[in-house]
């Protein structure tokens, strides 16, 4: 599995940049893979009342994840959870490093076979784009 870095409106629907394989096409949709997203949270609870500001900025980074990885089942981080609340319920982050991956579900009773992970980026943050080998 790769991870490949991005840079993302929480609008956009398409990467600034697209990795492709040698032949020239793009892996299938249902690959494992971890990509690094810049989410700009500000967009997403602007204008909005105070009391609604965190919940909203969660369901925002759901609906990205839902976007960008085409899995219906996403899963947030505790971490990642905490960063968005770190300030109170009024006072979101403006942007978040955010890491998703798309994992194999290993429930048998799962009605999909993927999910995605998502968790925030320690550390610095990485502007650009970049692909980088997972070991």
């Amino acid at each position: 599995a790769t991870t490949e870095i991005y840079t993302l409106s929480l609008h956009d629907a398409l990467p600034i940049y697209t990795p492709c394989t040698a032949s020239g096409n793009m892996g299938k949709t249902q690959d494992v893979v971890t990509r690094e997203y810049t989410i700009n949270l500000a967009k997403a609870v602007h204008g909005l009342t105070f009391k609604k500001r965190a919940p909203r900025a969660v369901q925002a980074v759901k609906k990205f994840a839902q976007k960008v990885m085409k899995t219906s089942d996403v899963r947030v981080d505790v971490k990642l959870n905490k960063a968005i609340w770190s300030k109170g319920i009024r006072n979101v982050p403006r942007k978040l490093r955010v890491q998703i991956s798309r994992k194999r579900n290993d429930d048998e009773d799962a009605t999909e076979d993927l999910y995605s992970y998502v968790t925030v980026v320690d550390g610095p943050t990485n502007e650009g784009t970049k692909v980088v080998d997972d070991v």
